[in-house]
């Protein structure tokens, strides 16, 4: 049967003030010779749910979780912002925290705002990776989402809705519909073949939002890409905390 993962029992919690608001971010981990740390940007105005898969990661290299403005436990943010303006926000963190070189990972809607960080800032993002990545073509209308999303979340997923709970309660009927209405007017792909460093997408097998054809489009507009399938459905990170830590592994040793 299948069982909530644990929790980390220790992270470093911080708050940095930028130009778009205050940004809390918890860090796990520690930095290791000759591996960039990891930056793992929040899923759709939730982000507790990504604490087992960055404490996997965090077996290797240091991990830097971040909530975007108005969601989590990040502040209110000075202005309604676009995909673009979360993904500037990634970059003045960087900025602010002295990170010179990372891996910046999003997960689901925050794929879109990696993107968008290694697009602004090639300088400072060796990679990017893109576990689920969304918008799929597929699923491009907001009846559409909405309806494999709920598809999607048939999958047994023991306490990832509680965990969601605080955090949607946070966000509010508006912070959500706005997150989805900026979401689904970003292109991914436009980004992907702008970037100019190591790209790695991950997919899992049982995933109602993604497609294959959709993995396949995406490493094929970037330069440098692959992709790779994990186990679960759109949130496996939660049941399977430790799936993507092998291929990001590989993908923060090759840019080190």
């Amino acid at each position: 049967m299948l069982s909530p993962p644990g929790l980390p029992r220790e992270m470093l919690l911080r708050y940095t003030n930028v130009a778009e608001g205050r940004v809390r971010s918890r860090v796990l981990g520690r930095r290791r010779d000759g591996v960039p740390p990891v930056v793992v940007v929040q899923g759709m105005t939730v982000s507790d749910y990504l604490l087992p898969a960055c404490a996997a990661l965090g077996q290797w290299t240091e991990v830097h979780l971040l909530d975007m403005p108005g969601y989590a436990g990040s502040g209110e943010p000075t202005r309604w912002l676009d995909v673009r303006g979360y993904g500037e926000t990634v970059v003045h963190w960087l900025e602010a925290s002295a990170i010179e070189r990372s891996v910046v990972v999003g997960h689901s809607s925050g794929t879109q705002v990696a993107a968008w960080a290694g697009v602004l800032a090639p300088e400072r993002v060796a990679g990017v990776g893109l576990a689920s990545p969304t918008v799929d073509p597929m699923v491009r209308s907001l009846p559409k989402l909405l309806f494999y999303w709920r598809l999607d979340a048939r999958a047994p997923s023991p306490g990832l809705e509680e965990s969601h709970g605080p955090e949607w309660k946070r966000a509010g009927p508006r912070g959500i519909a706005h997150l989805i209405r900026v979401h689904l007017g970003d292109r991914l792909e436009e980004q992907i073949a702008r970037l100019q460093m190591p790209v790695l997408a991950v997919r899992a097998d049982s995933d109602r939002l993604t497609t294959e054809g959709w993995m396949e489009s995406l490493v094929g507009v970037a330069g440098d890409a692959t992709w790779v399938t994990v186990p679960g459905a759109h949130a496996f990170v939660w049941l399977y905390p430790d799936a993507w830590s092998a291929p990001l592994r590989r993908l923060a040793e090759r840019v080190a």
